[in-house]
């Protein structure tokens, strides 16, 4: 886990650091800032010893464009890129993904080779269910890692069991021949997946595997689950499972933080000659307020207030909210062009800095469709366990706009959980990039 966390970013800070020293440009205080903004927004990295080659170059080379695009930037609007040799730039920008590609290769060879051969440790699975197989695929799929799977244990017959019957061959006895089977084959692991209701049978055969020197893990049949952020952890010394948590825990909820508040002002500084336009384009077109403010649930499902500037003639705010629709006649002509664009959008950015909402995450939708759809789609209210966005996973799949049926909302809310389970830095760069491009080439907004 550690080493997936930094690897990413020492290799590109290292990088960095090794070109300055080769160039004899000195390693001054501005190297040491740039390092910590590259440390942020790369950690934890994302590398995984299960990806295939193609998948490593892909990510690489979709991923390190968008990261050095965000650093150029900033470094332009800041005049901080003038700090720095340009061949020490240029020769980072170029020679870092091949280095990546290269240690991620190397590494995963190295480790394959620690965990092969006479070095792989035996293990056998207590359980042939849907939990003990899925154990044993990924230890096959995981090569890595150097754990061998000798077979199963379990006292109902392969016919049975997740097995089925071409699985006899499988079926090493039953669990009173654990204990004897792994004194006698030097077994050095036992994964228990019994399910969580065989109390009596699971502490027969604990008080039995006294007598062996292997070790012994759990694997709980929540896990059959559909899980977000799922990790063991422990309060006060009592080991707890994670079953469903926000991604922005601890120093990953700093990095959140600290990357919204930064960009957002830099994007506000740069967007607020284009606001003031916006709003007085609003202020001409209709009567009302330049600023609509409707109350959304924001993180844990708590109400706040989120600005847009006014499309429409009227401010529905009350229980029940019908969403804008092709060719909606309370849709000022003004207020089409600005959803068409997504520029109504941009006063949201001020709520990224009261901490409201994030520059990334799932959509806020009015209270009243949030009560409507809570009833009628399981685990809609999860998303609500982070802070809504501007911009989210949904939208850049091709799930913005009105969402006319609860197939197309219920979509929308698989790609905001997607989001809560895989999320990274990285991830955000690319929704925000292929957000830009959503607000030229864009259909579904009206």
């Amino acid at each position: 886990m550690l080493v997936k966390m930094l690897l990413d970013p020492v290799l590109i800070i290292g990088t960095l650091l090794a070109l300055a020293a080769y160039y004899d440009d000195l390693i001054d205080r501005d190297y040491v800032l740039l390092s910590l903004m590259i440390f942020a927004l790369t950690f934890p990295g994302t590398w995984s010893k299960n990806a295939s080659m193609r998948s490593e170059l892909a990510h690489i080379l979709t991923g390190w464009p968008i990261l050095v695009g965000i650093l150029i930037f900033f470094g332009y609007a800041t005049t901080f890129l003038e700090s720095f040799d340009r061949d020490v730039v240029v020769g980072w920008v170029f020679v870092t993904p091949v280095i990546m590609f290269a240690a991620h290769v190397f590494i995963r060879k190295l480790l394959e080779r620690l965990r092969s051969g006479r070095d792989a440790k035996v293990a056998v699975i207590v359980g042939a269910n849907d939990v003990g197989v899925q154990m044993r695929e990924r230890l096959i799929e995981d090569t890595a890692i150097g754990i061998y799977s000798a077979g199963f244990f379990d006292d109902r017959p392969s016919g049975r069991t997740a097995l089925g019957e071409g699985g006899q061959g499988e079926l090493l006895g039953r669990l009173a021949d654990v204990a004897n089977y792994v004194r006698l084959h030097a077994v050095d692991t036992i994964y228990m997946a019994l399910p969580m209701s065989s109390q009596p049978r699971v502490l027969k055969l604990l008080d039995d595997l006294k007598d062996t020197t292997a070790s012994l893990y759990f694997v709980p049949d929540i896990f059959v689950f559909d899980l977000i952020q799922a990790r063991i952890d422990d309060v006060a010394g009592i080991p707890v499972v994670a079953v469903c948590e926000t991604p922005f825990y601890g120093m990953n909820g700093f990095i959140k933080r600290a990357s919204d508040i930064v960009f957002s002002i830099l994007i506000l500084l740069l967007i607020s000659p284009l606001m003031l336009f916006l709003a007085l384009g609003v202020k001409m077109s209709s009567s009302g307020p330049i600023l609509f403010k409707q109350r959304r649930y924001g993180l844990d499902g708590r109400d706040i207030i989120v600005y847009k500037f006014r499309s429409m003639t009227v401010c529905e705010d009350g229980a029940t909210v019908v969403q804008a629709t092709r060719n909606d006649k309370r849709v000022t002509p003004f207020g089409a062009f600005i959803r068409k664009t997504s520029l109504d959008e941009l006063p949201q950015f001020i709520n990224v800095l009261q901490g409201r909402m994030s520059i990334v995450g799932p959509r806020p939708h009015a209270v009243a469709h949030n009560e409507e759809y809570r009833k009628l789609i399981k685990g809609y209210m999860i998303r609500h366990k982070v802070k809504p966005g501007i911009t989210g996973w949904a939208q850049v799949n091709g799930f913005r706009g009105e969402t006319d049926t609860v197939d197309k909302m219920k979509m929308r809310i698989d790609y905001d959980l997607d989001y809560l389970r895989q999320w990274n830095l990285i991830l955000d760069m690319k929704i925000i990039a292929r957000t830009v491009l959503l607000v030229v080439m864009d259909r579904q907004a009206y």
